[in-house]
Formats: structure tokens, C-alpha cells, sequence
């Protein structure tokens, strides 16, 4: 099954402990089927002093973690819901995403 979400995308998670965030899609991991979203699922990552880099610090930093595919839906730019994603066959012949769903009203995601 092909992944329908691109970069940039702005998704919302619909499970998990981040449940009801909204974030732009950073890095899409398609073999793995993971996302890395803006601002969602950090964890806490400790860095170690290294002497061979001059300047460089250790200590604890809060990064983004990936998040599975299943648990983010694109969010739909006329009514700001999730939403899913289908593709439509544009006049001229160029095959387009759209969003689809209850709440979803249609609206065309390639520009």
C-alpha cells in the first residue's frame, strides 16, 4: 500500500499520548512507515560529551521521535479536521490528492 502523505502535509494525530496535535510532517520514513512531525512525540535524548569535537557539550535534550503513519490523518484545509486522502484525475490529466471523509470537503492537496 503507497503512502499517501507528503512532506510539508499538515496531519493531526489521532492516537497515541499526543492525541488531538497538529504538525507539518518534517521526514516521511516510507520502508519503516513512520512520520516525524512538528512539535509531536518528544522523547528525551542523552548526548554524551565527545573530546574529539572542540565546543561540543553534552547533556539532555528533548527531540521529535517518528510516529507510525496509522496514528496521523491529514488535516483538511477548508474545515481544519482529519480527514483521509484519495486521488482524482484533474481536465488536463494529472492525477491529484484530495481529501475525503465525513467531514472532509473535497478540496484538492496538490498545488
Amino acid at each position: 500500500m503507497s503512502i499517501k502523505l507528503r512532506r510539508d502535509d499538515l496531519v493531526e494525530v489521532i492516537n497515541g499520548n499526543d492525541r488531538g496535535k497538529q504538525g507539518r510532517i518534517l521526514q516521511v520514513d516510507v520502508k519503516g512507515r513512520k512520520v516525524l512531525v512538528e512539535g509531536v512525540n518528544y522523547k528525551t535524548h542523552h548526548e554524551r560529551v565527545r573530546r574529539s569535537k572542540a565546543g561540543q557539550e553534552g547533556g539532555i535534550e528533548q527531540r521529535e521521535a517518528p510516529i507510525d503513519i496509522s496514528n496521523v490523518a491529514i488535516v483538511d484545509p477548508k474545515t481544519q479536521s482529519p480527514a483521509r486522502v484519495g486521488y482524482q484525475f484533474q481536465d488536463d490529466g494529472r492525477k491529484v490528492r484530495i481529501t475525503k471523509g465525513k467531514n472532509a470537503s473535497g478540496t484538492v492537496l496538490d498545488n
